[in-house]
């Protein structure tokens, strides 16, 4: 599947959780039902998948996990937060450096209106 076409229906399943839920609840809460709306359109979708550090021949396993993996191609970072800032940012992109992934999307579902929370974001491999 087209990395558009999963993040068009994640955007679009995140819309959804945060027009029933609104903003002010956890993160966890939104990583939950957003995985759960994602499910049950049809894709695949692992939560806390573990992203380990390798520095040479070494491999450390410390902590890091992608919030949500979508059909193994899309990374989703979630936060619930007063506002994104670049180390948001950062993040998601260091966690797609890790993991090797092209795509991801940055969600902050405390926001009035979504669409003023979400931040695609590309690593050129």
């Amino acid at each position: 599947m087209q990395l558009n076409v999963i993040s068009g229906a994640t955007v679009d399943a995140a819309i959804k959780v945060h027009s029933k839920l609104g903003p002010g609840l956890l993160e966890s809460a939104y990583e939950f039902c957003l995985a759960h709306e994602l499910t049950t359109r049809g894709f695949q979708v692992q939560r806390q998948v573990p992203v380990a550090i390798q520095y040479g021949t070494v491999r450390l396993d410390v902590g890091y996990r992608l919030d949500l993996l979508v059909n193994g191609a899309v990374v989703v970072e979630i936060k619930s937060v007063q506002k994104l800032h670049e180390i948001h940012s950062a993040q998601l992109l260091s966690h797609l450096r890790l993991s090797g992934l092209k795509l991801g999307i940055l969600i902050n579902f405390n926001v009035v209106h979504l669409r003023d929370g979400i931040k695609r974001m590309v690593n050129r491999l």
